[in-house]
């Protein structure tokens, strides 16, 4: 498909639908992607903020990239708030908190906890109105048209809205994923004519195994003339020292002015497990002090919470030495990737063992393929 005319041909109608797809237009030119996964000769060598965001109540506030939208620092994760240890009442409870104290981005994914993540999202959204308070995404697991386009429509139902504001393509794992995305008849197609017909307004992608594969996806997106308006990745106090996201994939993404959401902060509390000399706070600080627009955290009580906004009240921009001395503290911890278990295991890799949830392969590919017999 040649997303350049399809991007730029939706862009010619009128109204606020044409501007946001005016910004998955052909992205301007730029620095080359890194290639190099080498070791970082200095770890605290990273883009920082220097501005901290726009203060409201107790929330900070940032750009998510070209779009236009202003989203809350902090990312309330669609993953927790479906686990077994919370209740339907409670889970919709904490969510309408974190909107009442000001936290506006909710993330999700179409296989979070067999569904009940969205299902969560969507009664405690319908209730007075505070759909209209967020910036809802969710994330879909299928590299076919057919099967992306499924899991859109039931990610709809289940939130109970209309239109999702950001669709990401969920685990990029592989270096096949950018490939069978960006096929004939692959899920890019699905997502486009998804946008065109109003169900999203962002188009974005995710993946925590390597920065060399956000990279390939980027690249192949580059190729076809496709602009992604976010993406995301794992940000923490482990990363800086091993297969570096922050390092190899944030420059890049800063330089194209594409919305950076950052993740796994404390990797589900593995990281924590590490028992580094590293505050919870500081974790949150660390993440936050990158060119972030949102960093998406776990929260399935109500310490959680107020630890978010305890570390949104006391967040200041670190300079370089403050980082430096901090990455010191976590270095001991982090040089082989022990404690980042989604980079160096499988335990996270939720389409490797479902791997029905992508789907099957394009008819493309299908009639190619040589009976494995």
């Amino acid at each position: 498909m040649d997303y350049r005319r399809v991007l730029l041909g939706t862009a010619e109608a009128s109204g606020p639908r044409a501007t946001e797809a005016a910004s998955a237009a052909v992205s301007p030119p730029g620095p080359a992607l890194p290639r190099s996964a080498n070791l970082i000769a200095d770890p605290a060598d990273l883009p920082f903020v220097t501005s901290p965001g726009t203060l409201r109540g107790e929330m900070l506030y940032r750009m998510l990239g070209r779009t236009g939208q202003e989203v809350s620092a902090i990312g309330l994760g669609g993953f927790h708030i479906g686990k077994k240890v919370l209740t339907d009442e409670g889970a919709v409870k904490l969510i309408h908190e974190a909107v009442d104290r000001g936290i506006t981005f909710m993330d999700n994914c179409w296989d979070y906890n067999e569904g009940n993540s969205e299902l969560r999202m969507g009664l405690a959204l319908e209730k007075g109105g505070y759909r209209q308070k967020v910036f809802l995404m969710s994330k879909m697991d299928g590299r076919t048209k057919t099967e992306a386009a499924a899991q859109i429509d039931t990610s709809l139902k289940r939130l109970r809205t209309d239109h999702i504001d950001l669709v990401q393509h969920h685990e990029i794992l592989r270096y096949d994923d950018p490939d069978r995305v960006f096929a004939e008849g692959g899920a890019m197609e699905a997502f486009v004519e998804a946008k065109q017909a109003g169900k999203l307004r962002f188009i974005g992608f995710t993946g925590h195994k390597d920065p060399r594969i956000h990279l390939q996806m980027l690249d192949v997106a580059a190729s076809r003339g496709f602009h992604f308006d976010t993406v995301q990745m794992p940000l923490n106090v482990m990363d800086a020292h091993f297969r570096s996201f922050a390092h190899l994939v944030l420059p890049y993404l800063g330089a194209q002015n594409i919305g950076v959401l950052g993740m796994k902060t404390f990797g589900d509390g593995v990281i924590l497990k590490s028992n580094a000399p590293i505050k919870p706070i500081e974790f949150l600080h660390y993440s936050m002090n990158l060119p972030t627009s949102v960093v998406i955290t776990g929260i399935e009580n109500q310490q959680n919470l107020d630890q978010a906004f305890e570390a949104v009240k006391t967040f200041k921009p670190m300079d370089k030495a403050a980082v430096a001395e901090l990455l010191a503290r976590s270095r001991p911890y982090a040089l082989d990737g022990k404690y980042e278990l989604f980079k160096t295991s499988s335990t996270f890799d939720g389409t490797a063992k479902n791997a029905k949830w992508l789907g099957d392969d394009v008819s493309g590919v299908q009639d190619l393929a040589p009976t494995m017999e």
